[in-house]
């Protein structure tokens, strides 16, 4: 069923730049560093943290004492007399939590739900998991980010494998990958253009990120870390990862640690709090969708179609398009399912050039969508991404200025 009662105040959201892990946000803890930001933020923008009813957390890497979820990270906001739940979806997490948050404000459960996004894939936990009918009492054991990334225990194999394998039955050659990347990073340089005007439009910088002990500054961060120097003919050296394959190390995005928000309420409340009330945010609807065993990729397109049918909504009258896109595949399929040139989507940067905090990274996609479409004067905006476990999740949003 479509939403008509949820709002996004215009300006009411924000996110850290992404860094590429083992960098500058590697030794944070990340619902600590996530609740110092949204402190930070809601005191520059003047939102006080008890208009909240309910905060919805989305992480997917577990950190000390996330045992606590949303009730913890909502306390250390300011926001002690809130409670959600916490989502952990893979690359869906964002999509569920504003699906979460604007299906409780539909209900009449919630009036302002504040989405809380952190993940940090740097410094995954190993985990050790007790059996004392194991060979002599041993246990089992999992390094929790690289050994997911590369081993789905349904389908049996790795991340870069359902995209080897989308590449194949669809044909997409290693070619095509390269001129999309290519065609993605350029895109990104826009974002960046008058000394990053667009990601100003949303994200927190700088941030002086400190050692253990919360006294010196040891980094300055003054924007997304980890982006590489993108060209046709670089990526024309590299070879495959896997043999015989066509996705390379330049054709994927790369783990990353950041944290995102963003304010979900009702139209009144939305109007009152907007820092453009000539702006309104719409979210219009949501879908989900699972594919074939080992072909990640392809969930998105049913993921879209579904949202844009509760929606009323077709492809043709979507002014801007923006997805999760791990895999330059990804975006090669959907142009050709939907019939869309590659120019019409993903203006301003993905997923696959700035990287992948997991959790954060839908929601930092949706700001973009909906600052593009303030700049285009309005319209409906589409955000899409595949997760693991073959799923698909997708956010219809409209925007009128």
């Amino acid at each position: 069923m479509p939403f008509t009662k949820t709002f996004i105040p215009y300006g009411c959201y924000w996110t850290t730049p992404f860094a590429r892990w083992q960098g500058s946000f590697s030794h944070l803890h990340p619902m600590r560093f996530c609740a110092e930001i949204g402190v930070r933020m809601m005191a520059e923008k003047k939102i006080s943290p008890e208009i909240f009813d309910t905060v919805v957390f989305g992480t997917t890497v577990p950190s000390k004492s996330c045992f606590y979820g949303a009730p913890w990270v909502a306390a250390m906001m300011g926001a002690v007399g809130a409670t959600g739940p916490m989502i952990g979806q893979a690359c869906a997490t964002s999509a569920k939590c504003l699906e979460t948050a604007a299906r409780e404000i539909e209900c009449g459960d919630t009036k302002t739900s504040l989405v809380v996004t952190a993940d940090k894939c740097s410094n995954g936990p190993h985990l050790y998991y007790p059996n004392p009918q194991g060979p002599g009492g041993t246990g089992d054991q999992e390094n929790w980010v690289w050994d997911n990334f590369g081993h789905d225990p349904w389908a049996l194999n790795a991340m870069i494998e359902t995209a080897e394998n989308v590449a194949r039955e669809e044909k997409v050659s290693k070619e095509e990958q390269d001129d999309i990347t290519v065609l993605r990073y350029q895109q990104y340089q826009k974002a960046l253009d008058g000394d990053r005007a667009f990601q100003k439009r949303y994200m927190v910088a700088p941030i002086e990120v400190k050692d253990a002990s919360g006294r010196k500054v040891v980094a300055t961060v003054k924007g997304d870390e980890g982006a590489f120097p993108t060209s046709k003919e670089g990526l024309a050296k590299l070879k495959p990862v896997k043999q015989g394959g066509t996705v390379s190390f330049g054709t994927q995005t790369f783990p990353a640690d950041g944290n995102a928000c963003m304010v979900l309420t009702t139209k009144e409340k939305a109007r009152e709090m907007s820092f453009n009330k000539a702006v309104t945010i719409q979210v219009l609807s949501y879908g989900q969708a699972r594919t074939k065993k080992g072909f990640m990729a392809k969930a998105i397109v049913p993921a879209a179609r579904t949202a844009l049918e509760r929606a009323g909504v077709a492809i043709k009258d979507v002014g801007a398009i923006k997805t999760h896109t791990p895999f330059a595949v990804n975006d090669v399929y959907f142009c050709r399912e939907f019939g869309l040139k590659w120019e019409q989507m993903n203006n301003y940067g993905c997923s696959l050039i700035y990287g992948h905090p997991q959790g954060p990274t839908g929601l930092r996609t949706t700001m973009e969508l909906i600052e593009e479409l303030v700049l285009l004067g309005g319209g409906y905006g589409l955000f899409d991404g595949c997760a693991a476990g073959d799923t698909g999740a997708a956010i219809v949003i409209k925007v009128e200025v």
